[in-house]
């Protein structure tokens, strides 16, 4: 049974991005990370609700083709160790003991190129997860999910995260006023020539939301003494520094027989999110506010939730698994293994079992092209 057309549930989509970048950060097979990024291409596809910030996908996919190229960049500056296949040579420069050995130029090797270029996609990957959460979710919206120890933050981070789809939005606007005054929108006189207006207007745009938020009490604290504020704010940022250490291990930590189950792996996780949730409980009664429509958590998005947790926790769970690496030395055709490929298209049942976006939501055709004729 198809669900009724609404919005899911903004946490549903961040924790399914979140899942897929953890993934892409467990491997630099090439063609995982080419299925992540086209799994979340088609969710972004079938399930973006039509706003300025629609357009963060293809933003942060072009961000992450820069990535990619500044990486093998640095790879020709930095990256002469002369280990395979010389694929150049270029003059040698060594630099002081203090920089760690580092050589400017040298012998430019095949295995090297292709460990840059793994690892650039590698990078491209996560921030293409971050731009299809951007993509799928209304940035405003996560304000609702802030916990009251941190609505200062809160509101500091989600006027952040406005400033990238008011500056494509106001990027689109100087092109076409550029384009119906006869002039040129390619080339880097251009885009200098529009990078101060659209910057100017993104953050004037950001600092009006934030007037208007504080403005309507977001952030306000109740009656309560100093020193239990300053408890729960700090058991609530040490929960979440917890949190980030055991994240950082579960990534980076473990072999094949026990991935990231050293100390900085769950325990820190465990401990680390009961401290946070605890300080949240403790700081949210100093804090009174009212949800106006509060968005549910129901069958949808438990589903889209686990179908992005899914990659995540099997990828983790393979630890140093060769699979999961790119063959850059020597250098071969990577193979596409089964059970993380599979994960990787769980991840796309939202495209199927996410709610649609209902029609309210959608522009007019005759606004949108009273817009453009504008």
């Amino acid at each position: 049974m198809t669900p009724a057309p609404r919005l899911l549930h903004p946490g549903a989509w961040w924790l399914w991005a979140l899942g897929l970048a953890t993934a892409a950060a467990r491997t630099t097979n090439p063609l995982l990370l080419l299925l992540i990024a086209a799994v979340a291409g088609l969710v972004v596809t079938e399930r973006r609700v039509p706003g300025p910030w629609s357009r963060s996908y293809a933003a942060f996919l072009k961000f992450g083709l820069l990535v990619i190229a500044i990486r093998v960049a640095l790879e020709f500056v930095f990256g002469g160790n002369g280990l395979g296949t010389v694929a150049v040579e270029l003059p040698s420069v060594p630099l002081p003991p203090w920089l760690a050995g580092l050589t400017l130029g040298g012998a430019i090797t095949w295995d090297g190129l292709l460990a840059a270029l793994f690892e650039g996609m590698r990078l491209a990957v996560i921030l293409i997860c971050v731009g299809a959460a951007n993509s799928l979710v209304n940035p405003s919206r996560l304000l609702r999910l802030v916990p009251a120890a941190l609505y200062e933050a809160g509101v500091a981070v989600v006027v952040c995260m406005t400033l990238a789809p008011v500056l494509i939005t106001d990027l689109d606007r100087l092109r076409r006023a550029r384009r119906l005054r006869g002039r040129s929108t390619r080339g880097p006189r251009a885009w200098a020539e529009m990078a101060m207006p659209a910057f100017s207007g993104a953050l004037d745009r950001s600092v009006t939301l934030a007037a208007s938020m504080d403005s309507r009490g977001y952030g306000r604290a109740g009656d309560q003494p100093p020193r239990v504020r300053h408890i729960n704010t700090a058991l609530v940022l040490g929960g979440l520094l917890g949190v980030l250490i055991g994240l950082y291990g579960l990534l980076t930590g473990g072999g094949p027989d026990s991935p990231g189950a050293g100390v900085f792996g769950w325990p820190m996780v465990i401990v680390g999110a009961a401290l946070a949730a605890g300080g949240s409980v403790l700081a949210g009664r100093r804090v009174t506010r009212t949800r106006y429509r509060p968005d549910p958590w129901r069958a949808p998005e438990w589903l889209v939730a686990l179908s992005g947790l899914v990659p995540a926790a099997v990828f983790i769970g393979l630890g140093a698994d060769p699979a999961l690496l790119g063959p850059s030395s020597p250098p071969a055709w990577p193979a596409l293994p089964l059970l993380p490929a599979a994960a990787v298209l769980v991840a796309a049942l939202p495209a199927v079992v996410a709610p649609r976006i209902p029609s309210s939501a959608a522009p007019r055709p005759k606004a949108r092209a009273v817009e453009v004729a504008a």
